[in-house]
C-alpha cells in the first residue's frame, strides 16, 4: 500500500538534504585536500549523493522491496532526466529570461524535486511495497 502523498514528499525532501550534504561534503573534501579538481569532485559528489538518495528513498521514503536490479536502472533514468531538466530550466530562466542564477536555482530545485519524486514514486519504486 502506498504511503500518503504529503508525508512521503516531506520524507523525500529530508532525503534530498542528506544527499546534498553527501554531494557537497565530498566535493569540498576532494577539492580542499587537492585530491581532485572541481569537475571531478562534483561528479564524485553527485555519485555519492545519488547513492545516499537511492538507499534512503528506497527504504525511508518509499518502503520499497523492488529488487535492486529493477529499481537502480529506473532510479538512474529518473536522475538523468532531472539532470537534463535542470540544465534546460537554468538556460531558460537565466540565459533567456535574465533571471539571476541564484534566484533561478531554488525554483529549478523545486520543479526537479517534483519530477524526481513523481518518477520515483510511480515508476522506480512502484509496485511491491512493504508495510
Amino acid at each position: 500500500m502506498d504511503r500518503p502523498l504529503l508525508p512521503q514528499f516531506l520524507r523525500y525532501g529530508f532525503v534530498g538534504v542528506a544527499a546534498a550534504v553527501a554531494h557537497y561534503g565530498l566535493l569540498f573534501a576532494l577539492v580542499h585536500w587537492e585530491i581532485a579538481g572541481d569537475v571531478l569532485g562534483t561528479l564524485a559528489g553527485f555519485i555519492a549523493g545519488g547513492i545516499v538518495s537511492y538507499v534512503l528513498n528506497r527504504r525511508f521514503t518509499f518502503a520499497s522491496d523492488r529488487a535492486h536490479g529493477a529499481a537502480m536502472p529506473r532510479f538512474a533514468a529518473i536522475a538523468f532526466g532531472g539532470f537534463v531538466l535542470t540544465g534546460i530550466l537554468m538556460w531558460i530562466l537565466s540565459d533567456e529570461f535574465g533571471l539571476h542564477y541564484m534566484l533561478a536555482q531554488p525554483l529549478i530545485t523545486l520543479i526537479v524535486m517534483v519530477w524526481t519524486f513523481a518518477g520515483n514514486r510511480f515508476w522506480t519504486f512502484a509496485g511491491n511495497r512493504s508495510a
